[in-house]
């Protein structure tokens, strides 16, 4: 299934990146321990690649994804919102249980 994001999310990344001094090689997506409910995701600029990570390219915007955090992302779809209760990048993870109340947690 993969990773997807969406135009808007790429334009956003890209607008970012193009802000970091030095620019960054791409974007390190990646799912850690933690939070309420167990796992949260983690985005980072990265200037280096690693040879066992899986890499993708969105309209020339390279993603990075660790092995460990790739089986937790797959079929992810990552899209860019704003609305009057802010902005930000929300993750529709079809191998989600459950989340925490405030939504930046979840359980697989």
């Amino acid at each position: 299934m993969g990773l997807e994001l969406t135009p808007l999310a790429v334009s956003k990344v890209k607008e970012i990146m193009e802000q970091q001094n030095p620019q960054p090689l791409g974007l390190r997506l990646a799912v850690v321990g933690g939070g309420c409910s167990g796992f949260s995701y983690q985005m980072n600029f990265e200037n280096e690649t690693n040879p066992i990570d899986k890499t993708y390219e969105f309209d020339g915007l390279k993603v990075f994804v660790d092995q460990a955090s790739l089986m937790y992302l797959n079929g992810t779809k990552i899209d860019f919102v704003e609305s009057l209760e802010g902005s930000g990048f929300k993750f529709d993870n079809p191998n989600v249980k459950t989340t925490c109340g405030c939504g930046s947690s979840f359980t697989v």
